[in-house]
């Protein structure tokens, strides 16, 4: 079986059809873990226990002749950030190291519901605050397409596990791009759903006005499964949106005949690379062959994107990981001998030098004095920012950009230059600002082989609209 191409529906109708069983699937999956991921460090850990008991229920409706969920049998893996019930959950950070949830994530609640089979948590930059998946507290991961270049950040481990076949969908967090930057970088299929759209009920907290959940998955089709499964409106969650969600794996078949399609000059200008330029305008002609009618479009305050996330975010940071003191869960430091030794030491020993940074810089942001200097301006500019894309969206139906200025750098190349490692989210960073969908699909390769990413926007709520685009586009690519 050819795992690493292997489709939700295919997996599905193989046990459906008893030609395989989920446990077999299952055990196949964790042989590839076994022999690939000591060199890619996609998984920090691994469920078997659980993916097999839930692999048997499914192969008990089978052999019944039942219609399995829409997920039933499905091997899947779950970014670390995402709380699981009785499975060790890090945030890839020393602080949590040993922290063993009392529930689930909603929307890994969901998957497991629809017969997903939970192999294990993935790897990804401590608390979700990276572009490179190397500020892990235990190893980096690596791109499967070169072992030597990083596979994006922060969900990397989400888009290394599916693109080397170590899991059939992935679930990632995205405040920053942190889904679609790493499917640009590995070649896969990373959906970032509107803000509400997907319960944030269990995901640990970067910036909760910036943070989303969404899927990877090697074709369009399947993260359009993987988005029904888990959208909708939660009790536990008072932003999820009390909106209807569609059948988008129906909307796909619609046609594209007719679609606007944005293309803003802001993320075509300087710094972006020679090839992903190239790759970027041949997507946009074959989309117009498609029918599509190409529009020129401006986002004026682009420019300021980069500056105002790195200060909400970070803001909203220093108070979220406020939490973290060892009092109630996680490391208490043993060094400790007075309250506010505790507190000191144990967040110097249990974060990390990026996640330190980004609290001094948000604390600092919110301090006396500076509140209205650095936070309130950069509210005002995501209002900016948002007013954009609503004055883009009156005429065009979706924006087509760069995911990413450059393919997948190397290991290392950016690690002691943060301004530099920040920059590479210019393109992604202003989705999360205003709370629009974003999908990156697959759209060619460099001349050494690395993966480019396409990345289509959309109106707030019209994920049907951007999945729609992505999926003629892929079927057009072949």
């Amino acid at each position: 079986m050819d795992l690493k191409n292997l489709t939700i529906a295919a997996a599905r109708a193989d046990v459906q059809e008893r030609k395989t069983s989920a446990t077999a699937l299952a055990e196949s999956f964790y042989a590839k873990i076994a022999s690939d991921d000591p060199q890619i460090g996609a998984y920090l850990t691994l469920s078997k226990d659980r993916a097999l008991e839930q692999a048997a229920r499914m192969d008990v409706l089978a052999a019944k002749g039942e219609a399995l969920p829409p997920l039933g049998g499905v091997p899947v893996g779950i970014k670390d950030v995402l709380v699981t019930r009785g499975l060790r959950t890090t945030a890839g950070s020393k602080i949590l190291e040993n922290y063993i949830p009392p529930n689930d994530c909603t929307a890994v609640a969901r998957l497991e519901a629809a017969g997903a089979v939970i192999l294990g948590k993935l790897n990804c930059d401590e608390f979700a605050m990276g572009s490179s998946n190397e500020n892990s507290a235990y190893k980096p991961v690596r791109n499967p397409r070169d072992l030597e270049r990083v596979p994006g950040g922060s969900s990397g481990g989400s888009a290394a596990a599916v693109a080397a076949g170590m899991a059939v969908a992935t679930l990632g967090s995205d405040t920053g791009g942190s889904i679609r930057q790493p499917a640009s970088f590995c070649g896969v299929v990373g959906l970032k759903p509107t803000y509400g759209r997907v319960s944030r009920y269990g995901l640990i907290a970067f910036a909760s006005s910036l943070d989303h959940i969404g899927p990877f998955a090697n074709t369009v089709t399947d993260s359009a499964l993987v988005l029904r499964t888990m959208a909708g409106r939660d009790p536990m969650d008072s932003t999820s949106a009390d909106v209807p969600v569609p059948d988008y794996v129906a909307e796909l078949q619609k046609g594209v005949r007719g679609l606007r399609i944005g293309v803003a000059k802001e993320y075509f200008a300087e710094g972006l690379d020679a090839e992903v330029r190239a790759s970027l305008e041949a997507a946009i002609q074959k989309l117009a062959s498609l029918g599509c009618e190409v529009v020129p479009v401006s986002l004026p305050h682009t420019e300021y994107a980069i500056p105002a996330y790195y200060i909400v975010a970070t803001a909203e940071a220093s108070a979220n990981l406020a939490r973290f003191d060892g009092v109630r869960y996680g490391l208490r430091s043993k060094e400790a001998r007075t309250l506010s030794d505790m507190y000191r030491k144990t967040r110097d020993e249990g974060f990390g030098p990026e996640v330190k940074r980004r609290i001094m810089l948000g604390t600092y942001a919110l301090s006396t004095g500076y509140y209205d200097a650095y936070y309130l301006k950069a509210q005002r500019v995501r209002t900016l920012l948002t007013r954009d894309f609503e004055s883009a969206f009156q005429k065009v139906d979706v924006i087509v950009t760069p995911t990413s200025p450059t393919a997948a750098f190397k290991l290392g190349e950016k690690s002691d230059d943060p301004l530099a490692m920040y920059l590479a989210d210019i393109y992604t960073v202003t989705a999360n600002l205003a709370g629009i969908p974003g999908i990156s699909v697959p759209c060619g390769d460099t001349r050494s082989g690395l993966p480019i990413g396409l990345q289509i926007l959309g109106r707030h709520f019209d994920e049907a609209t951007i999945l729609r685009l992505a999926h003629a586009y892929e079927q057009a690519r072949g």
